[in-house]
């Protein structure tokens, strides 16, 4: 088997039971299990698939990259990465997408923060993180990966949004209309206003120490011609 097929067998794996197990698998498997449990077989799985990615992704390159991004290009890369990055972190704490499991749906405040830039933002951090990635490299084995984080993230935003309309009604629907799913759109659209899209302390210093780790994981990785093979 070719290494570009290992890590398409790996990241489909990772992809679709994350996405088979939280949404249309997820009630009947809450209701067999119990949510402990099935919280548990959910992170047992994700580990497992994320290990296989992992593992299969140090095989070289069977082909060159179809592309490879400029060297002008790497410092825009690196501010859409820390952008990324401070979604993500901000995404952590106050995010009303989390479970609840057995509270009665709540009315959800004004947005704030990164949820003022969108109501998804670890999901679209992960879709950012994947087009970056991209826009780097056009090897085989980074087109797989970042193709199938976007689409986890991409799907997962959809059916977050379609499972809560079904399980808080008109609370999530008017959390939507309040909201946008594209970066800035509510913003653009009026619904926030420019002072409520400040992310705020702690997601723009842990964005910026994540960011900092990630890029000096990546600077090795790129010679000073700007080979970026290894993205």
């Amino acid at each position: 088997m070719s290494p570009a097929v290992s890590l398409a067998l790996a990241t489909t794996a990772f992809v679709g039971t994350h996405i088979a197990m939280s949404h249309p698998l997820r009630a009947g498997l809450v209701a067999r299990l119990g949510e402990g449990r099935f919280t548990g077989l959910y992170s047992l799985i994700a580990v497992l698939t994320l290990g296989w990615m992992i593992w299969v992704w140090p095989e070289p390159h069977e082909t060159p990259p179809l592309w490879l991004a400029p060297v002008w290009w790497l410092p825009i890369a690196s501010a859409l990465t820390l952008i990324a990055s401070i979604l993500l972190i901000g995404g952590l704490r106050g995010n009303p997408a989390f479970p609840r499991p057995g509270a009665p749906p709540r009315a959800i405040g004004p947005a704030k923060g990164v949820y003022a830039i969108t109501r998804h933002p670890m999901n679209n951090s992960f879709m950012l993180w994947a087009l970056t990635h991209v826009s780097l490299s056009g090897s085989a084995r980074n087109l797989i990966v970042a193709g199938g984080i976007f689409l986890l993230g991409l799907a997962g935003s959809l059916g977050q949004d379609r499972k809560k309309e079904k399980l808080l009604g008109d609370v999530w629907r008017d959390w939507e209309e309040r909201t946008s799913f594209v970066p800035f759109a509510a913003l653009a659209q009026g619904k926030v206003a420019l002072r409520d899209c400040w992310p705020g302390a702690i997601p723009l210093v842990g964005g910026l120490v994540l960011w900092a780790l990630v890029t000096s994981y990546h600077a090795p990785l790129v010679s000073p011609l700007g080979d970026l093979l290894s993205f």
